[in-house]
């Protein structure tokens, strides 16, 4: 067979090392020369002008994943900027139908230096996690709790302090009330707990760190503001901490439905603290154990319990009637 003469097709493998370093052949769009860079850069300076994106990279420098830190709808965010929870950003919906609450909003944020900024239902729903804004979010910062024993003594304190008032209601209020919350770990049922609590004057609301709801947006939604005026204890040991508060001399009443007394047995005139459980489980037998009784509400009815809030509401106003009324 007969070799053809002449030069062969390709090098070889002769320059392969000129091709060292030089990686693979760029994509078209990544060739500065080439056409396809241009319309790529062209599709970016269209992106940037669109006001949606726009808005959308405003909210993202502010936003983060998280939306514990965040209070949204209007009476929430109103409470919140009243009574003075430290805040950082004010989100606004664009086109928003504004009523004296949005005007009021406005108003104590730019008072109040907060970054304000504007973006539309999408956004804001994805800032939420929820469509449930009503136009205004608010992101507040980290909540500081309580410490107990620094809580215990400022009630204890207070209440000296107040035995030589004239009103005998007056002295009576200022004792030491506390409610623990044992499993409690929806935030809407610990938000409306705060609420109850801020109205009966209670002096520290005690929640264990574990299977506990923490102080989230939905909770604060549900406080209605309490939760910026109420004292809240989280702790390590609820059990320990309620012995403590037992050798304080702070009777400590767990509630559940198979107790003998009724909550309307106990003298609560003075120091007094209620231990409550979430519907359905109730208090764990290491709780109860440490209280210094158990009480029932009486049920009349075919239901077996109630939701936690009510139960709270019924036990500690029982307190104060007993404190006002006698």
């Amino acid at each position: 067979m007969a070799i053809k003469k002449g030069p062969t097709k390709g090098s070889g493998g002769k320059h392969r090392n000129k091709l060292k370093g030089y990686g693979p052949t760029p994509k078209a769009e990544d060739r500065v020369y080439h056409k396809a860079y241009k319309a790529k850069k062209a599709a970016e300076r269209r992106q940037m002008a669109d006001p949606r994106l726009a808005a959308r990279r405003r909210v993202d420098k502010f936003a983060s994943a998280d939306t514990s830190d965040l209070v949204y709808g209007r009476n929430s965010v109103l409470e919140a900027l009243r009574v003075g929870v430290p805040s950082s950003t004010l989100y606004i919906m664009s086109r928003i139908e504004h009523d004296d609450r949005t005007r009021e909003i406005v108003k104590i944020a730019g008072m109040n230096g907060l970054h304000m900024l504007e973006a539309d239902r999408l956004e804001m729903d994805r800032i939420a996690r929820s469509g449930n804004h009503q136009g205004v979010i608010l992101k507040v910062d980290p909540f500081q709790y309580s410490s107990l024993n620094e809580l215990a003594d400022r009630a204890e304190k207070k209440a000296k302090a107040m035995e030589a008032a004239n009103s005998a209601a007056a002295r009576i209020a200022a004792r030491p009330l506390f409610i623990a919350l044992d499993g409690v770990t929806d935030p809407r049922n610990f938000g409306a707990c705060l609420r109850v609590a801020d109205a009966a004057g209670v002096s520290a609301v005690i929640t264990p760190k574990d299977r506990s709801a923490t102080l989230t947006a939905a909770a604060v939604k549900a406080s209605a503001g309490a939760s910026e005026t109420v004292p809240i204890v989280r702790v390590t040991n609820l059990a320990g901490s309620i012995v403590e508060l037992v050798d304080a001399g702070v009777p400590i009443i767990g509630t559940a439905g198979e107790a003998q007394k009724t909550i309307y047995e106990f003298d609560q005139k003075g120091a007094f603290g209620w231990v409550l459980g979430a519907e359905g489980d109730g208090l764990r037998q290491l709780t109860r154990r440490r209280c210094s009784d158990l009480a029932k509400i009486p049920m009349l009815g075919t239901v077996e319990s109630l939701n936690v809030s009510v139960a709270a509401g019924i036990c500690l106003f029982e307190t104060v009637r007993q404190r006002t009324v006698g």
